[in-house]
């Protein structure tokens, strides 16, 4: 039964992964097995171990016992031979260092003595001398997945870090904080932390350490639960301030990482989510990114607001208009001078640029069938399509698809009901709701107000029907909450000769009357909506979910509706407050 337990362990050690899979739920631990277990050495041990039991079951008596003393005296007799061609082969043979670890094997196992031979401890040993521990770790291709520097205050050279998931980590030898003393058999105790860098980026195989180990006790805790996404693109290659750029993890915006560790406050642990390999790579900590890019805009911050040429506050809509409620009034040139034009808004653009985008927290998120829809923002510059898309998008499907109904204190015309085109209320009563904080957005235009509230969304959500919302992108952020779970899409023009080439025989909406007649589309609006969709996509990007070029009204219609079919039935990421409040 024994004998046939060890025939069977090469075919065991096979399919074991495949076994335990249905009981593994983590996909590290998973990939971790596979390894294991499809180590060729592990693989080659075990064929070695089955044939040597097969041999031992035979009960073979070695010839001799010392196959080395043997050989070295052979050599020592035919030195004294006449030499002959045959003579010195058989002695080139007999020194060779791979023959004489043949031979020394042979001995062993011939006499059975497979435990090492250790020598006796010494008698004068210094209680007070530091342990050194001898670590010998195999590395192949991969980096050894470990950060070293030196101690400022002992001069040391010490282990910085240990990436998770890497060589380092994988052996259990190696911790924080362990002083290294020498490399290979080199002292490091006059190199710099990058010499030796260098030293084991170069070697490979076996590599040998001397480290006194560290007392200190590594903290355990939840990290690698704890999900990113990356609003900016990184490269380590191009980061000076990287400790190691080799063990770097370079992303694009829109990346999820999975955080490993957080041990370090500049320099975070992280794997892109969707990589089955479990090592780490440094990437830089939320802190210490946002304190970068804070000083980078510094001068953006603190320049003057100057209200000639630029968005105030109050002054949006005399050039991107009121695209909230997108019954497209846009001012002419001329009409910019002569009408005074309000757009409300928490905070000016120039103070959102301000912010610093850098990760996000997040989580997975499906929409189950008893749940409203996801509110879908659409943004994008004047005369890029937003209303022909939702306009397409709504006679596709009216039980579907629903839009807001626009507030204003207008009076009402004789052909307009009121909850249709607009709601029509009291401008005291508007100017409460604005105090109320009850609009997304609004605006002034000819001494009446127009504005979308929060609950003309909610009452179309409350319908079960999926939410058309088109804003100003400053006022995504503030749609972001667990109640809407915004999905938003930038409505994205395409380049200038394209819009030429298109919009050819297209009209724009005018507000130069209250009519609001449509024009044809002037060279100086194609200029003004890439601009402005530039303008758009430098400081919002971080909230767009999605990003859709309307080239063709057609293509870009079907491109949102496969977007909302895959947003009710699939799962997403979203920040983990929508899904753990």
């Amino acid at each position: 039964m024994f004998y046939l337990l060890f025939i069977g362990l090469y075919e065991l050690l096979a399919s074991l992964p495949a076994q335990l899979q249905p009981h593994v739920d983590n996909q590290e631990d998973m990939t971790f097995l596979w390894d294991m277990f499809g180590e060729k050495s592990l693989h080659s041990l075990v064929k070695i171990h089955e044939k040597l039991h097969h041999y031992e079951k035979k009960s073979p008596v070695p010839m001799l016992h010392d196959a080395s003393a043997l050989a070295d005296g052979l050599a020592e007799e035919l030195q004294n031979k006449p030499l002959n061609n045959e003579i010195r082969e058989l002695l080139q043979l007999l020194s060779k260092p791979s023959l004489k670890a043949l031979l020394s094997v042979h001995d062993i196992v011939a006499e059975k003595s497979y435990d090492p031979v250790l020598p006796p401890m010494p008698d004068d040993i210094d209680n007070e001398e530091d342990s050194v521990k001898i670590i010998r770790l195999v590395k192949n291709r991969e980096p050894l997945g470990a950060t070293i520097k030196r101690d400022e205050t002992t001069g040391a050279v010490v282990v910085a870090r240990i990436m998770r998931g890497g060589a380092a980590d994988r052996s259990g030898l190696i911790h924080v904080g362990d002083e290294l003393k020498e490399v290979n058999g080199i002292s490091v105790a006059d190199k710099k932390p990058e010499e030796i860098i260098q030293i084991l980026s170069l070697s490979q195989g076996a590599i040998t350490f001397k480290i006194i180990p560290s007392i200190k006790e590594e903290n355990s805790s939840k990290e690698g639960k704890i999900f990113m996404k990356a609003l900016f693109d990184y490269n380590p290659s191009e980061d000076k301030a990287i400790p190691c750029k080799e063990a770097g993890l370079p992303f694009r915006k829109g990346d999820i990482l999975q955080i490993m560790s957080q041990d370090d406050a500049t320099w975070w642990q992280a794997k892109l989510e969707s990589d089955a390999n479990p090592r780490a790579g440094l990437v830089p900590s939320k802190h210490f990114q946002e304190r970068r890019l804070a000083l980078r805009r510094s001068d953006v911050q603190f320049r003057p607001l100057k209200i000639s040429n630029k968005k105030s506050c109050k002054s949006v809509a005399t050039q991107l208009a009121f695209s909230g409620f997108r019954r497209s009034f846009r001012l002419s040139r001329k009409d910019k001078k002569t009408n005074k034009t309000m757009y409300e808004c928490k905070k000016s653009d120039q103070y959102d640029t301000a912010d610093v985008p850098t990760y996000e927290e997040v989580a997975k998120y499906r929409r189950q069938p008893n749940e409203k829809y996801r509110l879908i923002v659409l943004v994008g510059p004047v005369g890029v399509g937003l209303n022909e898309l939702k306009r397409k998008l709504l006679i596709s499907d009216t039980h579907h698809y629903g839009v807001t109904v626009p507030h204003t204190t207008r009076p009402r015309r004789s052909q307009e009901s009121d909850g249709v085109e607009y709601t029509f209320i009291s401008k005291h009563l508007f100017e409460t709701d604005i105090q109320n904080n009850k609009f997304i957005e609004y605006g002034e235009y000819k001494n009446n107000y127009y504005g979308t509230s929060i609950d003309s969304v909610r009452a179309v959500l409350a319908k079960n029907k999926v939410c058309l919302l088109d804003v100003q992108p400053h006022t995504v952020k503030h749609l972001r909450t667990l109640e809407f779970k915004p999905f938003v899409i930038f409505i994205k023009p395409p380049s200038i000769e394209r819009l030429r080439e298109t919009r050819r025989n297209a009209k724009i909406i005018s507000s130069k009357d209250e009519k609001g007649a449509a024009k044809p589309f002037q060279e100086e609006d194609f200029q003004e909506m890439i601009k402005s969709a530039q303008i758009m996509e430098s400081q919002y990007n971080h909230l767009f979910d999605k990003v859709v070029v309307n080239d063709d009204l057609t293509t870009a219609y079907n491109e949102l509706k496969t977007i909302f079919d895959k947003l009710e039935r699939e799962t997403f990421w979203v920040p983990v407050s929508w899904v753990h409040s």
